[in-house]
């Protein structure tokens, strides 16, 4: 892998960050006055703001999920507020905690809350190896990707600080800042999956750190975590907020918008929200709403969740597919596309910016047809025209749901460190199909499910125009063939 020049300053660190923050935030409206809206509009806006408020509500409720525990050792994927967890293996198809989760590196997460204080985080060098360090914000913006392909592989050192924070930094280190106080680091380091490769990102992850500002330069030991023992931990972070019910949803909502404000873009839709009683800080008081609101509140969720599961069937998707395969290239930073954003937070919570990495995905074979275990399909690669990436790339196997599918050689995934077995002319098929196809051809297996099924594809630091690219469209994912 190319690395690239340590750049010479921190204000050069902050630009190869290339940061995407908004100038300004929403001022908080007035409830509307005037006449309360009418039944049919009041549903409207119940409905576009579940899909608003989806990412941050499923933001928070990832973040309990995945920082109730007493210590980063504890639980597999989790982790208290303010430390690292260190994914020590892939996930198996028992992971529960986020959507989409990839077998391709070993994530490094970590969630914040800036509103105290800034933190500091920092990580040693990786030569020869693929990483990246994304951060978001509370509404699953991606604010800064540090990693190979834009700060190389030398080590890097980070303050990160809150919307509120006007205090002093360390000189030298350059400041990554937030919109909300919610920060959540999804890093991945890129492994091989060997016990050799396991041993050495295990002592990458064992450098990294992370700790308050005020205790910069002096030695920290993180407080250990508190238990709520009324936070679910086992049920799915997406059932759990597909069951909130409307006024639950909008509490919360409401609430959570007072430390994570919306950006001054999406004004319009924070004075839609008022008309309904849903102000940024604000409770929520559904009881006291005119009868039509509180219908359209207890009505919310269904025509939400329907509304953002349904984007991948909306015309303006459909367009966008080709070989019957669905790829976003706005992901990472969303602007005012609210369904787009929520959607991408219901199937792959924490998606990159496209330049890191673009995941076509597709629940259709070559005909149309409802991927399904029931039948064996073939995804051949035409001879030298693997997937373009720089980093790597990897083709996921998941159930309907975005959950691995368990099977008896523990595979979700072939990838470019996979030893794939070429046909005679140079092509590579792919197999994809419930049952063992054999020991010849068990190398270009990916094991199916017995019943409906979605397909993934992982391209890392993709090829870039005017090469081959997945960004611009010059390259999609080959069809999905029934034997």
């Amino acid at each position: 892998m190319t690395a690239f020049a340590a750049p010479a300053s921190a204000a050069r660190l902050s630009r190869r960050l290339a940061l995407a923050l908004p100038a300004a935030t929403v001022a908080t409206p007035a409830l509307a006055q005037g006449a309360a809206p009418s039944e049919a509009e009041a549903a409207r806006i119940a409905s576009e703001a579940y899909v608003f408020g989806y990412p941050l509500v499923t933001m928070e409720m990832t973040r309990r999920a995945s920082t109730n525990v007493p210590n980063a050792t504890a639980h597999v994927g989790r982790a208290p507020m303010g430390q690292f967890h260190m994914s020590r293996a892939y996930p198996t198809a028992a992971f529960r905690d986020v959507t989409a989760p990839n077998a391709d590196t070993l994530y490094c997460t970590a969630w914040l809350d800036l509103g105290a204080e800034p933190w500091v985080v920092s990580w040693p060098e990786m030569p020869d190896r693929y990483y990246l360090m994304p951060m978001l914000d509370g509404w699953t913006s991606v604010i800064a990707s540090a990693g190979t392909r834009t700060t190389g592989h030398q080590a890097q050192t980070y303050v990160l600080a809150g919307p509120k924070f006007r205090g002093a930094t360390p000189p030298g280190i350059p400041v990554v800042r937030s919109t909300t106080d919610m920060l959540w680091i999804l890093g991945r380091v890129y492994c091989t999956g060997t016990p050799e490769d396991y041993a050495a990102v295990h002592a990458i992850q064992d450098r990294m750190k992370l700790q308050p500002l005020s205790s910069w330069g002096r030695a920290y030991a993180p407080p250990e975590g508190r238990v709520d023992p009324a936070i679910d931990t086992r049920t799915g972070v997406r059932d759990q907020v597909d069951r909130l019910s409307g006024a639950d949803y909008f509490r919360m909502l409401a609430d959570l918008m007072g430390a994570n404000p919306p950006v001054a873009a999406d004004a319009p839709m924070v004075a839609r929200m008022a008309r309904i009683g849903i102000v940024p800080g604000r409770p929520f008081q559904a009881a006291r709403a005119p009868q039509a609101v509180r219908r359209a509140v207890d009505g919310a969720p269904r025509a939400g969740q329907a509304a953002i599961m349904g984007r991948i069937r909306t015309s303006e998707a459909r367009a966008r597919q080709t070989n019957n395969w669905f790829v976003l290239t706005e992901t990472g930073q969303y602007g005012t596309n609210y369904l787009n954003r929520a959607y991408v937070t219901a199937v792959g919570l924490g998606a990159n910016r496209p330049h890191d990495a673009v995941y076509p995905f597709t629940e259709f074979d070559a005909a149309g047809q409802k991927l399904d275990g029931a039948n064996r399909y073939v995804l051949r690669f035409p001879p030298g025209q693997r997937p373009p990436a720089r980093g790597f790339w990897s083709l996921t196997m998941y159930t309907s749901q975005f959950f691995f599918v368990d099977n008896p050689l523990n595979r979700y995934t072939l990838s470019s460190r996979s030893e794939l077995k070429p046909n005679g002319d140079g092509s590579t098929d792919l197999l994809i199909q419930a049952d063992d196809p054999g020991p010849d051809r068990r190398a270009n297996w990916l094991p199916a499910p017995r019943d409906g099924f979605v397909l993934m594809f992982r391209l890392y630091w993709p090829m870039e125009p005017p090469a081959f690219s997945v960004i611009d469209g010059s390259w999609y994912p080959p069809q999905v063939v029934r034997a």
